[in-house]
């Protein structure tokens, strides 16, 4: 089952990809393993998929050791400062800085580790209250602010968009990411890329794609409906 979803999400990249004049090796599929077993992820392993996101710390700790050692792990959620520590080491890129504080802690670790870490900036572009992220208006002067920072790389930007019952209602705060991503590399700042694009789960990640995303975010589209009560 958990094949023939990838396959069926990879056959929605192309088709978005082909729609936007893209080409589907510029999208990077993220297959969201939150509270999903190893044996399921293994499943998608073995159907090609490298790329794994977690939304909290002790499911990369518990996960990243029993998988293979080319599996890449993401961290998707929101981040503790007191929890940088225990996965600086362990993780390809992490999505959710939306704090000075939590930056400052990430280089710490991160130069204790002597490693530079790739991060991504998040965003709240649909101003909603309960999600965390970066005002639109706070990014610009964020990234001044960050970008010196010896051993963290802003490589681009991400965003959770809201759930609704129509994907479309959603490409404008894609379309507004993707402005704000071309205005910050227009700085040309050294240590900040904006190569990456994060947006777009399984409900509307093919209008995420046809906007500029450059990775997308599917959970339920491969694994099925996420078990809440762990």
């Amino acid at each position: 089952m958990i094949s023939d979803n990838i396959q069926e999400v990879q056959t929605k990249i192309k088709t978005a990809c082909d729609k936007g004049e893209r080409s589907q090796s510029d999208v990077i599929l993220i297959a969201v393993s939150k509270t999903k077993p190893v044996t399921m992820l293994m499943e998608a392993y073995e159907a090609g998929c490298r790329v794994f996101g977690e939304n909290k710390v002790q499911e990369i700790l518990e996960k990243h050791d029993q998988m293979p050692a080319d599996v890449q792990w993401h961290m998707i959620g929101h981040l503790q400062r007191n929890k940088v520590r225990y996965i600086i080491d362990k993780v390809a890129m992490i999505h959710s800085v939306d704090s000075l504080r939590l930056a400052e802690t990430i280089e710490q670790e991160a130069a204790r580790k002597n490693i530079v870490m790739p991060v991504l900036l998040e965003v709240n572009v649909a101003e909603e209250e309960t999600k965390f992220g970066l005002p639109v208006e706070e990014v610009m002067p964020f990234v001044e602010t960050v970008k010196d920072f010896p051993h963290i790389h802003i490589c681009g930007l991400m965003t959770i968009a809201p759930y609704v019952d129509d994907p479309e209602e959603n490409r404008g705060g894609f379309r507004q990411l993707n402005k704000l991503s071309v205005d910050i590399k227009a700085k040309n700042h050294n240590n900040v890329s904006m190569n990456v694009l994060s947006m777009g789960m399984t409900n509307d990640y093919e209008v995420a794609i046809t906007e500029g995303a450059t990775m997308v975010r599917v959970g339920t589209g491969i694994f099925g409906e996420r078990n809440y009560s762990i």
